[in-house]
């Protein structure tokens, strides 16, 4: 399924629940969006992007949305937000981890204005928080990653060692070894959200020691291009389908559903009911999407796949469930133990079976 069509049927979702467009224009709700790459990057940027046209399309003539792209994490994402408040935005949206902070200092400085994180977790009275649980989706791919591999090599193109990332590391390589006992991860530490000369050469390295299937936490689709040009490598979409960068060896992805997330937050400034809020949703909420499963994965081994979706997003079974040690061989969560959130949250360490160092 494509972006577009996951967006537009989760809208479709949240119109079903009443939060429909109101029917008169009053004055309009200015909205702002600050990405961390180019909107039109085919990955995380570009899915904030869509879904905030998809907002704007919801509500037509009562919201205007002002947008900064490739807007760097640290001073002068204050800077850009500082201007954005002071240009009469209503709700901003700062939509990377590496945002916190300027977003924390900014919305002190302007009370009447609402602020929304996206992966953070510092909130105020006019500052909420929203992510997805990207480690439902990471469980997926590892679990095809497992399968699908035949050199045994996976490697992992990681952006920054924050939690979220390490989340997906973890539960990627937890389910690779499940089904594939002989799976090694190989993780390359990128130290950037978006750019394609550092993705790409990451990727070529990995496919250099013998990885015959990547994932990726970056966002550009250099990755895509390197398995391409290298043959018999397979791929995931990150945040993005994905698919028309690599059509051969791309076997899924992970997509962020943003839109209905939106559409509500929007909807509540028109009301006059906006509060803060930590929203960290998954499969279930729709917030994450698992893409289509390509041609290039066997019938069996798609159904497996899309069971461990479903019994998910049904919240039948939890990624992280024992028995599970860490790195070093202490014990985890003993057999059945779910992680709770706070650990989650805060995860600053691989599990059993991982090899090398999370970088401090």
């Amino acid at each position: 399924m494509k972006r577009r069509t996951l967006l537009t049927a989760a809208t479709a979702s949240v119109l079903a629940l009443g939060l429909a467009a109101p029917s008169f224009a009053a004055d309009k709700v200015k909205v702002g969006f600050i990405y961390v790459g180019p909107k039109n990057d085919g990955g995380w940027s570009q899915h904030h992007h869509e879904a905030a046209e998809e907002m704007a399309a919801h509500f037509g003539d009562a919201v205007e949305i002002v947008v900064q792209e490739s807007v760097p994490e640290g001073a002068d994402s204050e800077r850009v937000l500082t201007q954005m408040a002071l240009s009469g935005a209503d709700l901003i949206f700062t939509t990377s981890f590496g945002y916190m902070d300027p977003t924390v200092n900014v919305a002190a400085k302007f009370p009447n204005v609402k602020f929304e994180h996206a992966t953070g977790y510092k909130t105020a009275p006019n500052l909420g928080v929203y992510s997805a649980r990207f480690y439902e989706g990471r469980a997926v791919q590892g679990y095809l990653a497992g399968k699908m591999t035949k050199s045994n090599k996976v490697g992992y193109i990681a952006s920054f060692p924050i939690p979220e990332v390490i989340r997906g590391i973890n539960s990627a390589y937890i389910y690779a070894k499940k089904v594939n006992p002989d799976v090694e991860f190989n993780v390359v530490w990128a130290y950037t959200w978006f750019d394609p000369a550092k993705e790409s050469d990451a990727a070529q390295a990995l496919i250099d020691q013998g990885a015959d299937v990547i994932l990726q936490h970056t966002d550009s689709t250099a990755p895509q291009a390197a398995a391409q040009k290298a043959g018999n490598v397979y791929t995931f979409g990150q945040a993005a389908d994905m698919a028309e960068y690599g059509p051969m060896p791309r076997i899924s992805s992970i997509i962020d559903v943003w839109a209905p997330y939106y559409i509500e937050r929007v909807q509540a400034v028109m009301d006059g009911t906006w509060e803060t809020d930590n929203t960290w949703d998954g499969i279930g909420a729709g917030m994450v999407g698992i893409g289509e499963i390509s041609s290039a994965v066997p019938a069996d081994i798609k159904a497996e796949a899309e069971a461990l979706r479903d019994s998910i997003a049904a919240g039948e079974y939890h990624p992280f469930t024992g028995p599970l040690n860490k790195q070093d061989g202490s014990v985890w969560l003993a057999d059945g133990e779910v992680a709770d959130d706070g650990t989650l949250a805060g995860m600053n360490f691989y599990v059993e079976g991982l090899s090398g160092d999370i970088p401090q």
